[in-house]
């Protein structure tokens, strides 16, 4: 699976969370302009704010990426990426709280968020401020783009996962009532034990196992044994 596709998995599975956490807030965001098809245009355009504020961390995220990887301590932070993920998932599965940072880190974007419905800013600008929200998801998404070792592959990867985070939360903006709280709910309950799977991917590629696709050994670890 390339980087791409593992990507955009993850933000369309986790887009079912994202609907339940900032759904709210698309939902909130009022149409200036009367008919179904400024609505439509107005959800696509509060979508691309989002994709971009993605791709404004993949260029933060692949600048560190691209140091890490000058370094040679690539395999090290992939497999601690790997272990930060499988302690979020564990987290979750086993429902152990880790304090209410999240609630302290949400105060000042949903003041801004407030600030810029009040004065009736356009559906970019609350899309861009959404996309920088703290979210567990976003953070997973991160930490994949992190080993991605290029600014552009960086913001590829965001793209992809905002893409990917993209049809269902347009749906539910259009559609409030698309996902009931149960649907939602049997959803989450999957979620975490995807997260495991791709912990245990990540701590595999770090080890460089040599197992095709799993942990594929560097390319010069091969030369070095032909000699």
């Amino acid at each position: 699976m390339s980087y791409q596709n593992l990507a955009f998995m993850i933000g369309l599975l986790g887009s079912v969370h994202c609907v339940g956490m900032c759904g709210p807030l698309a939902f909130a965001v009022p149409s200036h302009h009367p008919g179904f098809g400024y609505a439509i245009l107005n959800k696509l355009i509060y979508q691309a704010g989002r994709i971009i504020s993605y791709c404004l961390l993949g260029v933060l995220i692949g600048l560190l990426g691209r140091q890490i990887w000058l370094a040679g301590i690539q395999q090290g932070v992939s497999i601690l990426s790997g272990i930060l993920i499988l302690i979020a998932a564990s987290s979750r599965l086993f429902k152990i709280s880790i304090g209410n940072s999240s609630s302290i880190l949400l105060k000042p974007f949903n003041k801004l968020f407030g600030y810029a419905l009040k004065h009736k800013a356009n559906h970019l600008i609350i899309g861009l401020i959404n996309g920088f929200l703290p979210c567990g998801f976003v953070y997973l998404a991160m930490a994949g783009a992190l080993n991605t070792g290029s600014v552009s592959s960086a913001v590829s990867y965001m793209f992809w996962f905002g893409l990917g985070t993209a049809p269902l939360m347009f749906i539910a903006g259009i559609s409030v009532s698309l996902s009931s709280t149960l649907f939602r709910k049997k959803i989450n309950r999957v979620i975490p034990y995807f997260m495991l799977c791709l912990g245990i991917w990540f701590i595999f590629r770090g080890l460089e196992l040599n197992i095709p696709y799993l942990s594929p050994a560097k390319a010069g670890a091969s030369v070095t044994e032909c000699r």
